[in-house]
């Protein structure tokens, strides 16, 4: 079998098995997969030598770059001493370390770590253990979650309830639990001349109504902070978060920050919370945990809220959600080998000075006549593509015009996927200077292959 011929074979026998994630399968009659056969710093190669550049990080999960040798070393240290022990009566020191690298890490207060396999399910535990706080607590009235419109927090159906992106969400609504929906803070749609921070103030004033009319009966707020990644990476001003936590500290809500694909330094600082100062009672992490390796994830909660559930037995108030895989030892080795690189090499200076070429190298597009918008938190970077610049005319989602860039930029070597019309840069924390400016260029031609 040649080379290229491989290519072929292995996505046909693909095809005749595997059903993909986020996709109509119908467009692959059209569309080729692409099979990968190795990956290596921001590159992945597919077995006919071709390359493509990394720019969303494998879906935003890849930190430090495919096979990052300092992580291999990690994964591959703990491969021959245990790959897998239960989580419950059990423990390794693995999950130890790592939870005690968490809360360091985190802000001062959330002392606890309840480990899971996957973003979704980091949230179906935070909204849980919320629920379940305040029926403990002798308030089982407070049962209902407050979400920002435009949010997204996982696909499984307690996740897909206090998220807002209907694409994801509308089929399955009549399964879904009734939620308190609020304008989101986004900037997007801010009025002309008012800046990020005097709008996410105005659209404030919308969470304080809702928490106000409806504290005795809401559990938790829960909110992606300072940037809605899937809901087409709309973006908000830290003083959001410093209002919504003296907001609930007032009403007696919790408040759950969802940082799976935020946190770790994408947004400028370790964890986007602390832009604002504060400590949510619950924060939700996964995604760039591990550097890319294997699923983890994990929520971290105060220590009050643990002391609730924490009783005898037969006062059943015990926490009793499990993976089967929680606290798997080769991803906690993945992830304190991911740590260990945040440790030495000084990553969030160096991330802020690739944010800034990432903003000088897209510059330009801010006056391109298809772009609404460019806008940028940390190391994301988001397009606006519009049918007209003047009067705001957006293209019809069923032009699929994201999809043109996202074939165009594979020409050229790139892996940028579109969130329906806005096109995104988010790439590992490896790539240099001059890559920047290459995937930057890409970039401006998948605007104009989307617009064409």
């Amino acid at each position: 079998m040649t080379i290229a011929s491989r290519n072929a074979a292995i996505a046909a026998r693909d095809l005749a098995v595997i059903w993909h994630p986020c996709t109509q399968m119908k467009d692959h009659e059209r569309l080729p997969l692409i099979p990968i056969a190795r990956g290596e710093g921001v590159w992945l190669y597919d077995f006919d030598g071709r390359h493509y550049l990394d720019g969303i990080s494998s879906w935003w999960v890849n930190l430090f770059g495919h096979a990052n040798p300092r992580i291999n070393t990690a994964v591959r240290e703990q491969l021959g001493r245990l790959e897998h022990v239960m989580l419950a009566g059990f423990t390794h020191e693995p999950a130890v370390a790592l939870a005690e690298k968490l809360v360091r890490l985190l802000p001062a207060g959330l002392t606890r770590c309840f480990f899971a396999d996957n973003g979704s399910a980091a949230v179906e535990v935070a909204v849980k253990m919320a629920f379940h706080y305040w029926q403990n607590a002798g308030r089982p009235a407070k049962r209902r979650f407050v979400t920002l419109s435009n949010s997204y927090h996982g696909e499984t159906l307690g996740a897909l309830a206090v998220g807002d992106v209907e694409l994801y969400k509308k089929v399955y609504q009549p399964l879904l639990m009734d939620v308190i929906t609020v304008p989101s803070p986004d900037c997007h749609l801010r009025e002309p001349g008012e800046d990020w921070e005097a709008h996410s103030r105005r659209l404030f004033a919308h969470m304080e109504r809702a928490l106000a009319d409806h504290a005795d009966e809401v559990a938790a707020v829960i909110v992606e902070p300072l940037v809605q990644c899937a809901g087409s990476m709309r973006m908000y001003h830290p003083v959001y978060l410093s209002l919504l936590r003296e907001a609930c500290d007032r009403h007696g809500v919790l408040l759950i920050a969802d940082e799976i694909a935020v946190g770790f330094g994408r947004t400028g600082t370790m964890f986007a919370c602390e832009q604002a100062g504060i400590r949510p009672d619950i924060v939700c992490l996964s995604k760039g945990l591990t550097g890319g390796y294997l699923p983890l994830s994990v929520a971290v909660v105060t220590e009050a809220l643990y002391q609730a559930f924490y009783d005898d037995y037969v006062k059943l108030t015990a926490f009793l959600h499990s993976h089967s895989y929680t606290g798997n030892p080769l991803a906690c080795a993945a992830a304190l080998g991911t740590l260990s690189i945040f440790e030495t090499d000084d990553v969030i200076a160096k991330n802020r000075a690739l944010a800034a070429r990432m903003a000088e190298a897209t510059a330009e597009l801010a006056d391109h006549r298809h772009v609404a918008e460019v806008r940028q938190t940390g190391m994301i970077l988001a397009i606006e593509v519009v049918r007209d610049r003047g009067s705001g005319e957006r293209y019809d989602w069923r032009e699929r015009r994201g999809l043109r860039a996202y074939e165009y930029a594979l020409s050229q070597g790139a892996l940028l996927r579109p969130l329906g019309n806005v096109i995104y840069l988010m790439p590992p924390y490896v790539i240099e200077p001059g890559q920047v400016d290459w995937l930057a260029g890409v970039a401006r031609g998948a605007v104009d292959a989307a617009c064409a």
